[in-house]
């Protein structure tokens, strides 16, 4: 048994995660400031299945306060933590447009604060949660690791890349263990709701008009939840540094997602089609021949099986998930 730290547990990855490593009988301490980014009703109903497992324990507090933080280190198992997991995040492109400093606070802020935590306490492995949006608009396809992600396209995306290369510092300077995970486009039960898979298997059921921005010719290589969760913890391994990506073997188009729910719902879609956001990318598709190489991993979940099962969720828990704002 060991003992970790994951910050922003009752997200939709971390909250995944966390329950890997209660099933696998570590004892886990979730921080989450439960902000308001989306419907609060998601984080609280992961919540509520997490604090069920005796091996957790729960504080509200937000990484972005650094004595908050020091004070959390100092009240760790006398073990010590296995690894701090930090998947506390402002997520979202377009909304980063809108209070960039918010997502500075919790992605740069936040990570120094921790990496400053673990240096001072003396916790050995870092693994940073960061995103394919690091690498802008003209990504070869699949993309490598070894790609540029210099240019990013929007404030979420720059601030992860800042992120990154403090990671760095920390592992030069400090000799600190760290994976840098890059998600692609994850999916899968209780997602995020301004996401494209909730988003619409909401309208569908629930007759609402769906928006698609663009021409819905857009490609993303969807990653099914439980695959990335499985990512996540074979990067808990010694690799020094390192930066992987994490994502789908199999790339749709949005409008072939929609005529793939569309299917399994046996609904018909009322589509609205807006203008393509000029923070959105054309195209994501993750090479992660790394991440099978350094970690045994690949996806093993096909689409159809996980979008199957988001839509059978969304029927189950449909009295409360018809009301969660998409918007």
């Amino acid at each position: 048994m060991a003992h970790y730290l994951v910050t922003g547990c009752a997200g939709f990855i971390a909250g995944r995660v966390t329950e890997m490593l209660l099933e696998q009988g570590h004892t886990v301490l979730g921080i989450d400031n439960l902000n308001d980014a989306y419907d609060v009703r998601l984080k609280e109903y992961r919540l509520k299945r997490l604090q069920q497992n005796p091996g957790f324990s729960f504080l509200r507090m937000d990484i972005g306060e650094q004595y908050q933080v020091l004070k959390i280190f100092s009240q760790m198992p006398s073990e010590g933590w296995q690894a701090v997991i930090n998947l506390a995040a402002r997520a979202g492109v377009r909304q980063s447009l809108t209070d960039p400093w918010i997502y500075y606070q919790t992605n740069l802020t936040g990570t120094l604060n921790l990496l400053e935590a673990c240096r001072q306490t003396g916790v050995q492995k870092f693994i940073l949660a960061s995103t394919s949006s690091v690498y802008g608009r003209n990504a070869p396809l699949p993309t490598p690791e070894s790609a540029a992600s210099d240019y990013p396209l929007q404030p979420y995306a720059a601030s992860k890349k800042a992120a990154e290369v403090l990671c760095h510092s920390y592992h030069e300077l400090y000799h600190l263990d760290v994976s840098i995970l890059r998600y692609f486009t994850v999916y899968g039960p209780a997602g995020r709701p301004d996401m494209v898979m909730f988003r619409f298997v909401q309208g569908l059921m629930e007759g609402k008009t769906v928006r698609v921005f663009g021409d819905g010719e857009q490609t993303r290589g969807f990653t099914y939840l439980d695959d990335i969760a499985r990512g996540t913890l074979a990067a808990l391994k010694p690799l020094g540094y390192e930066i992987i990506n994490l994502g789908g073997h199999e790339v749709m188009s949005i409008n072939q997602l929609l005529a793939l729910l569309e299917k399994l719902t046996g609904q018909k879609a009322q589509v609205e089609y807006l203008p393509a956001h000029p923070a959105d990318m054309s195209a994501n598709w993750a090479d992660v021949t790394k991440a099978h190489e350094l970690l045994g991993w690949q996806p093993a979940v096909k689409l159809d099986e996980g979008v199957q099962n988001l839509v059978n969720w969304y029927i189950r828990e449909r009295p409360w998930a018809s009301q969660v704002n998409t918007t």
